[in-house]
């Protein structure tokens, strides 16, 4: 059992984190107090002393620490390998995971001691991938769950995934794990879940397409074939280069439990203003619950959206992700807005950019629907079948006149 973790920020150690009687605690590291670089300035704040996590919304630890965790899917994949190495997965503590993540977590935060795992796959065959994902999904076989962990262990979401190296031409493919090539960027690969349609990685695709005639900031993605089916692929925003970017869920910033309905859009569009002190970056975030009303893109919960930091401490909103047609719970937003989550309509989004003074708010509003109104054209170009494509429009077609 780990009790204790040095906390990195890229190469700069920042802190220790500990654990004794079920408590966990923290403390910054004098040198790195002094340079007023807040890693997550609403949970835990710039200051000399110990801290003590009281909150159990990520089992004791605090959100920016637990952003590095994986959920779903990758804590499935974790568990499913300690339970190969005879360890029971329920005994593990945060900072027991934490050392399993290691240096290898999503955004720039790393941890040590880290508990080293082998295996990596030399071949990236997304169809041998996936066909043992969802195997590993139904718990049929725990064949490959070593190789999938170490692909993409630390992302998180229901829906499997891999993190991957991709050429620029799209027709190769590595693991992530080792240092970026010449050629190649930083990637993330979707597979289906169970209940998820051969179809979910071309409608995500087409999704992106939408979102970037929307004007939102969209990462690059890609559509990679294989033999009976797509993989969404999106590059990597927490990675320029090699060099690792700061990132904060909303969910870890506010230390919302992000598989409760716990948000609202008013909410989303004072804290981006407040963290970023940009009414660029807050109109960002409008823009973007105006495409996830019209999108019906419902799974808008906490860890959904995110911040990241720049390395002299400013904060701005990510690029977008996982903006797909969705049902939340219940089949409502798991965000709602100005207090709706059935059927929020235009009437919400125009009482949102009133209140939030966005400038060009009505603009916006029509911009985006200019945008959603293109999904037929998108899907047929990309060959989603005519009932699926009519199925969507249906929907998106009848969303907040």
């Amino acid at each position: 059992m780990i009790t204790n973790l040095t906390i990195y920020l890229n190469q700069t150690p920042i802190g220790t984190l500990a654990q004794k009687d079920n408590k966990i605690y923290f403390e910054y590291n004098k040198a790195f107090l002094k340079s007023g670089i807040q890693i997550s300035p609403y949970k835990l704040p710039l200051k000399a002393g110990l801290f003590r996590c009281d909150d159990d919304t990520f089992e004791g630890l605090w959100g920016v620490f637990a952003d590095s965790l994986p959920d779903g899917w990758g804590r499935l994949l974790m568990d499913r390998h300690l339970i190969g190495q005879g360890i029971n997965p329920n005994a593990l503590t945060p900072l027991d995971r934490l050392a399993y993540v290691g240096s290898h977590a999503m955004g720039a935060l790393s941890y040590e001691p880290e508990v080293e795992v082998e295996h990596l796959p030399q071949k990236i065959v997304l169809d041998e991938l996936a066909k043992h994902a969802s195997e590993i999904l139904e718990g049929s076989s725990d064949e490959m769950v070593d190789e999938l962990l170490l692909l993409g262990g630390s992302s998180a979401g229901e829906r499997p995934k891999v993190l991957v190296q991709l050429s620029h031409d799209e027709k190769q493919i590595i693991h992530g794990r080792q240092n970026l090539q010449e050629g190649f960027s930083h990637y993330l690969v979707k597979f289906a879940s169970s209940t998820d349609s051969k179809e979910v990685g071309t409608i995500e695709y087409a999704y992106g397409r939408m979102a970037k005639e929307a004007g939102l900031d969209m990462p690059k993605t890609a559509l990679l074939q294989g033999k009976d089916r797509s993989y969404f692929a999106i590059e990597r925003f927490d990675r320029v280069g090699d060099a690792k970017v700061h990132m904060h869920s909303v969910a870890g910033l506010t230390h919302s439990d992000f598989r409760l309905p716990t948000l609202d859009y008013d909410d989303l569009l004072s804290l981006t203003l407040h963290l970023t002190k940009d009414v660029k970056e807050q109109q960002k975030m409008y823009r973007l619950a105006c495409f996830n009303l019209f999108a019906h893109n419902r799974d808008d919960h906490a860890k959904n959206f995110s911040f990241l930091m720049d390395g002299k401490g400013v904060w701005r909103l990510s690029p977008v992700y996982d903006v797909t047609f969705s049902y939340g719970p219940g089949g409502e937003h798991s965000t709602t807005y100005v207090g709706v989550g059935k059927h929020p309509t235009k009437d919400e989004l125009e009482k949102l950019g009133v209140k939030h003074k966005v400038k060009g708010y009505t603009d916006i509003i029509i911009e985006i629907q200019h945008a959603i109104g293109k999904w037929r054209s998108f899907a047929k170009e990309l060959g989603i079948s005519a009932h699926t494509r009519e199925q969507i429009a249906k929907t998106l077609e009848s969303i907040g006149a």
